[in-house]
């Protein structure tokens, strides 16, 4: 694998001396947890690091958190097993599928699975430095937008949001940046105009208080026609409405645009269903010990889980989900179903890989999608990236 443009960071959340309640003595953990996720200042860096907090707190675990800015460089400590968790965005979905930088050779389909994930008043779009004076989506053509070299998520999430105003890549100037807080510290010095983002994410609140100003386009949620080219590009956003963050927010006053569950504590499928039982009850017992110790964090909610959603659910978060009253039969059937995706996917890897592949990258990564197609529309899944 090539080396990320990130190096990884420790930081180990500091010591204190507790005794853990009884109610807290079933949940076992290892004496240190490492967890990986965006970078520092982001909503869910500072999500990870409350919970981490908590941890330590009520179960006497020390966490140490690998900030990394993009979705290779966050998943390649659990795939190696240096961690025991990632809070991810939608590369999770990217990495199930094998797309963008998951569709080569030293990736592929990869079997995640997740725990919980957090839904809160914070959307999910593009933001605008309040100087370029884009009101729309629409507004955006030819403008300077920033993507993340090897961050998927963040890149196809903004072409997502453009494509509601019937934007194209073409339309824009393409910025790249070698992670995401650098690419927010290019718009705070007039080096790009927008870029995807959390509106209660850290460097939002950085470019709101910046001359640029901060500015947040609306997804209205009546525009049907711009909602469906949305899905087209990203077909795990949902409506939402956003109430807080960086910007003109309010309970009173929300902005309509998109979200997807963020962070979404992911996890391997070979991971022991005892250790991601155990974590995944961590959360759910600690709720009240993080839910006020970052913006984002009360979205973890038992009530606010998302439900069926693109990517399966952990059999050992399952068991903690069903002991807490909270997953159905039907959920089930879904999960299991989203398990058998996996397999196809899976074996059309392997497939794949028998048959002698291109050994150039670009070719590799055709040849892989062609195969892919093929082998979900045999197996009668759907497939939005043709």
């Amino acid at each position: 694998m090539r080396k990320s443009v990130i190096t990884l960071a420790a930081i180990a959340l500091a010591a204190t001396s507790f005794k853990a309640p009884a109610a807290a003595s079933e949940v076992k953990l290892p004496p240190t947890i490492t967890m990986t996720a965006y970078d520092t200042g982001t909503s869910g860096f500072n999500i990870t690091v409350a919970i981490g907090k908590m941890l330590k707190e009520k179960y006497g675990a020390d966490t140490r958190v690998l900030p990394a800015g993009n979705d290779v460089a966050r998943l390649q400590p659990l795939r190696a097993g240096r961690a025991s968790i990632s809070a991810m965005g939608v590369g999770v979905f990217f990495a199930q599928e094998g797309l963008f930088e998951f569709a080569s050779r030293e990736w592929g389909p990869q079997q995640v699975q997740i725990t919980m994930s957090s839904v809160d008043c914070n959307g999910l779009s593009l933001a605008v430095a309040g100087d370029v004076g884009a009101k729309t989506m629409a507004d955006l053509k030819g403008k300077r937008i920033g993507f993340v070299v090897g961050s998927p998520a963040l890149n196809q999430n903004a072409l997502a949001m453009l494509a509601f105003g019937g934007v194209t890549a073409k339309d824009v100037k393409i910025v790249e940046f070698a992670s995401n807080n650098a690419m927010w510290k290019g718009a705070i010095n007039n080096d790009v105009d927008a870029m995807f983002g959390s509106t209660i994410a850290g460097p939002a609140k950085e470019l709101q208080t910046s001359p640029r100003g901060i500015f947040w386009p609306p997804l209205p949620h009546a525009d049907k026609a711009g909602w469906d080219r949305v899905r087209k590009v990203g077909p795990y956003f949902t409506e939402h409405n956003a109430t807080c963050g960086a910007g003109d927010f309010s309970k009173d006053k929300p902005v309509q645009m998109g979200s997807y569950p963020y962070p979404i504590y992911s996890v391997y499928a070979n991971q022991p269903e005892a250790d991601v039982y155990m974590l995944t009850k961590a959360l759910i017992e600690g709720y009240d010990g993080y839910k006020d110790g970052a913006p984002g964090a009360a979205g973890l909610a038992l009530k606010t889980q998302t439900k069926n959603w693109a990517v399966p659910v952990h059999p050992g978060a399952v068991k903690a989900f069903r002991e807490a009253g909270v997953w159905s039969d039907d959920q089930d059937k879904y999960n299991k179903s989203l398990f058998k995706r996996q397999e196809v996917l899976q074996a059309a890897w392997a497939d794949f890989n028998k048959g002698n592949p291109s050994s150039d990258p670009a070719k590799f990564t055709e040849e892989w999608m062609k195969l892919r197609k093929a082998a979900l529309d045999k197996a009668g899944m759907a497939d939005s990236f043709e």
